[in-house]
């Protein structure tokens, strides 16, 4: 992620790290209470966990198509 490392974004440690934070400033942005430059710096760091979020799935996914010898199968239970 060399545009993260450029700008000086702290990388989430796991998926489920990101989805932990991105909960933590849905709250608080939604909570009404915040200062409008606050509100502003929030949202920029939930659009770079979305982006990682992002990432990482598309990164499962191949590895899963691999796995599956390159055709997704369904998720559901027959």
């Amino acid at each position: 992620m060399a545009s993260a490392a450029r700008a000086g974004v702290v990388k989430p440690a796991s998926f489920e790290t990101a989805l932990d934070e991105m909960e933590q400033l849905l709250a608080g942005m939604e909570s009404g209470a915040l200062p409008l430059e606050q509100l502003l710096t929030q949202y920029q760091r939930g659009a770079q966990l979305l982006q990682f979020c992002r990432e990482r799935l598309e990164a499962v996914e191949a590895q899963i198509k691999v796995l599956d010898q390159g055709s997704l199968k369904s998720w559901t239970s027959d």
